[in-house]
């Protein structure tokens, strides 16, 4: 066999083989349509994303409860510092407690001169009050006793001028009575309206010396400090505001690790609880570790401040935890499992086609093209899985030749006429 005819029959095997390999092969003549043979294969979508480690448990460091309202960061211990027992962490700013404390008790100064001059002045109105009472009383008193009655001594004018004197005194008597009535009432309701700004005073002045006694976060145990990143992903530094009860940051337990990773929000459909993933750490690629889904997010959210790209948090249990080179924070990169079919169609994405509403591909018989409805299952970036209107044998069209028969020109055009 002459050397030509050698390298002739290997590209023919070589142009076969890759026939084979990906399904698709073309039609004698004059048809140019590509297709695709259709085979029972094995269908697999992964979905890749990436995260941090994260310890399994860990104890979290909030800002006291017993301090109201925010809290300024004056110092801050570093990011992933080993910490022992009792030490401090975090230090909060005391000024604005200061304040509220000497405003607190200027307040309380206040309302206490307030209320004994209010007492003063009460008990030196009732007092007169008092006085003009007993006066009325005994004018009362008088006039009833040398009141003129008798007619045969006195004439009408004395007898009805007697009379006046006694109603008067009696309306005297009457009103002073009204006035340190009421007067006891306003006394009352001033004392309480200056009870209540005391009340106030003395809270600001214990909610100041709460703050006070709370300026500290201290370590519970010992372990490696992680500052917790808020929800625009930065860390608090010094001048962060913190609000009470909020966390800081946390102590983890090293003896357990997990991956916590984002998966895009287009990417997130079909991953549930239980699917297995491999993860590897960014510091060595090259060493993977299985790992499977603990929980999902219920909502996306976006990862980045102004970015609008919204994931799904995911945590992944590890199979395990190789703390010599596994640190709470190191960037991880894992591979989730969300389908492994086998046995099932699977054809190109390029070969379904909308036809008056209707999923279908075109299937060869002969030098025909018949359309079919298929029913599409799962699907991935380049290929879809057919449970119903295909087998295994078959050849389908990777172009939609009715619109190659559309464009085609007519015998009598392309001749120009007869």
């Amino acid at each position: 066999m002459s050397r030509r005819a050698v390298v002739a029959l290997s590209l023919a095997v070589v142009l076969i083989s890759a026939g084979v390999v990906f399904g698709v092969m073309r039609s004698g003549g004059s048809d140019d349509i590509p297709l695709y043979a259709v085979s029972r294969a094995s269908f697999q979508r992964r979905v890749t994303a990436e995260g941090n480690l994260k310890a399994a448990k860990a104890t979290p460091l909030s800002a006291p409860n017993d301090a109201p309202g925010a809290l300024k960061i004056a110092w801050l211990a570093e990011d992933g510092v080993v910490v022992k027992t009792g030490e401090v962490l975090v230090r909060f700013d005391p000024t604005e407690f200061e304040n509220t404390l000497v405003v607190g008790n200027e307040d309380d100064t206040t309302s206490r001169n307030r209320m004994s001059k209010a007492s003063t002045e009460s008990t030196t109105t009732r007092t007169n009050l008092k006085r003009d009472a007993a006066q009325a009383d005994d004018e009362l008193k008088s006039a009833q006793r040398f009141q003129k009655k008798d007619a045969s001594i006195f004439s009408r004018y004395q007898l009805a001028e007697s009379e006046l004197d006694e109603e008067l005194a009696m309306d005297r008597r009457e009103y002073a009575t009204d006035v340190l009535s009421v007067r006891d009432q306003l006394s009352a309701a001033e004392f309480g309206l200056l009870s209540i700004e005391q009340r106030k005073a003395l809270l600001k002045i214990r909610n100041a010396q709460q703050g006070l006694r709370s300026l500290e976060v201290v370590a519970p145990h010992e372990g490696i400090l992680v500052l917790q990143r808020d929800w625009r992903g930065e860390l608090p530094r010094v001048g962060s505001t913190i609000w009470s009860g909020n966390t800081v940051g946390e102590i983890p337990d090293l003896a357990k690790m997990e991956a916590e990773v984002f998966v895009l929000e287009a990417d997130a459909a079909g991953i549930a609880v239980g699917q297995t993933a491999r993860v590897s750490l960014e510091s060595n690629s090259a060493v993977t570790y299985q790992g499977k889904i603990l929980r999902i997010d219920k909502l996306a959210r976006p990862r980045l401040r102004g970015v609008p790209v919204q994931y799904f948090g995911v945590r992944l249990e590890l199979d395990k935890t190789v703390r010599s080179v596994m640190k709470p924070g190191a960037r991880v990169r894992a591979v989730i499992e969300v389908e492994n079919q086998k046995d099932v169609v699977v054809v190109p994405r390029q070969a379904i086609f909308n036809r008056e509403g209707k999923k279908v591909v075109y299937r060869k018989t002969g030098r025909k093209y018949q359309p079919v409805e298929v029913t599409m299952a799962s699907s991935s970036l380049g290929r879809i899985v057919i449970t119903k209107g295909l087998k295994g044998g078959e050849v389908v069209a990777l172009r939609d030749p009715t619109k190659d028969d559309e464009q085609k020109p007519s015998a009598k055009s392309s001749t120009g006429g007869s």
